[in-house]
């Protein structure tokens, strides 16, 4: 993905404001040379973050009529306006090696053995992943194949089979879920007993009828 950013030379929280109020975002540009700051379309930029690719690809910025291969680092969002306060990017080469969080893509999840036969309930305890690999091998999405999950199972991050030059960042012994597979809980319905109380206000109406006729 390919987008513009502009050189910025004013700096502080009044050059910033003053740029939000003319629908520019600041920010920084920063690795492999000086850090430089920068700024962009805010509305472009807005509608660029709704795709998956800007946040787990390597994208081309057209800075002064240089085009750089970057990498989105941060953004930071109004706490509750749909504004974009402010935008980081690591340029990175062919030999960079990074890491980054990559969505997760899960298929064949209706033809497993644990949805298809056994009616199991999946989920998705994760929905990205955090990756190590060269820049050049950043994958915009990592596919799952669920087409083997069984029931009473779960698929744990060391259970992945990620493609060639990728692995897994690991936090020590942890192994966290990827997908949990659950058997439905089957509720069986008992009849309650019906009783079926004398009515002895009835019994006592007739009785007093017949003393009366007497």
């Amino acid at each position: 993905m390919k987008f513009t950013a502009y050189e910025r030379s004013l700096q502080g929280t009044g050059a910033s404001r003053r740029l939000r109020n003319a629908a520019k975002v600041p920010g920084i540009v920063y690795g492999a040379g000086d850090p430089k700051m920068i700024e962009l379309d805010h509305n472009a930029l807005f509608f660029a973050l709704k795709r998956e690719a800007f946040h787990s690809s390597i994208l081309e910025m057209d800075l002064a009529g240089k085009v750089e291969k970057v990498l989105l680092r941060d953004f930071q969002m109004h706490a509750y306006k749909p504004i974009v306060m402010h935008v980081d990017f690591q340029r990175v080469d062919e030999a960079t090696r990074l890491r980054k969080k990559v969505p997760l893509h899960f298929e064949n999840e209706e033809s497993s053995p644990a949805v298809k036969t056994d009616k199991c309930l999946v989920s998705h305890v994760q929905t990205e992943l955090e990756i190590e690999c060269l820049a050049s091998q950043l994958p915009e999405f990592v596919t799952i194949d669920l087409s083997n999950l069984a029931r009473n199972t779960s698929l744990h991050a060391s259970d992945l089979k990620l493609p060639p030059g990728i692995k897994a960042v690991k936090r020590g012994t942890l192994n966290p879920v990827i997908v949990a597979v659950t058997t439905p809980k089957v509720e069986e319905e008992v009849a309650a007993p019906v009783v079926v109380a004398a009515d002895k206000g009835k019994g006592k109406a007739k009785k007093n009828e017949k003393q009366n006729q007497k």
